[in-house]
């Protein structure tokens, strides 16, 4: 017996579900990073990011990114322009005021945390800005995802 599941789906499901698939591979490139720097620098742990933070703060934000580009789906003629100029503007606010940043008053621990910190913003605001327009618009992601 045949089962054909396929049935339409609206934009905003579409524009979701490919923020929750973006930010699943975000999460994995980032939980990566951050074992990787912390074993090469010997950086202790850290309240403010860990494996719990990275894990479901990133998968609680890229859906809400899904829903915002699904706005400018909504809104504007070239959504991917708009879209993308935003989130290259917010990642680089983001990564210029993570230099910013003051925790801990030893400099050598104050220092690795901007980095991680920093290199954290540049991975979710650059897989935002290129993987939520390329893979929304990709026909094989569509068909075999969506």
């Amino acid at each position: 017996m045949d089962y054909n599941y396929d049935f339409p789906k609206s934009k905003f499901y579409e524009a979701l579900i490919t923020g929750f698939f973006v930010g699943f591979f975000a999460t994995v490139i980032c939980l990566t990073f951050n074992i990787a720097y912390r074993t090469i620098t010997g950086m202790p742990s850290s309240a403010f990011i860990n494996v719990s933070v990275l894990i479901f703060s990133i998968n609680l934000l890229f859906p809400v990114i899904g829903i915002i580009y699904y706005g400018f789906l909504s809104a504007f003629k070239k959504p991917d322009v708009f879209f993308i100029v935003l989130f290259l503007v917010l990642t680089g606010i983001f990564a210029w005021r993570s230099q910013f940043v003051h925790r801990s008053d030893d400099h050598l621990i104050n220092s690795e945390f901007r980095t991680l910190l920093t290199v954290i913003v540049l991975i979710l605001g650059l897989s935002a800005t290129i993987f939520v327009p390329w893979l929304y618009n990709n026909k094989k992601f569509r068909e075999g995802v969506l």
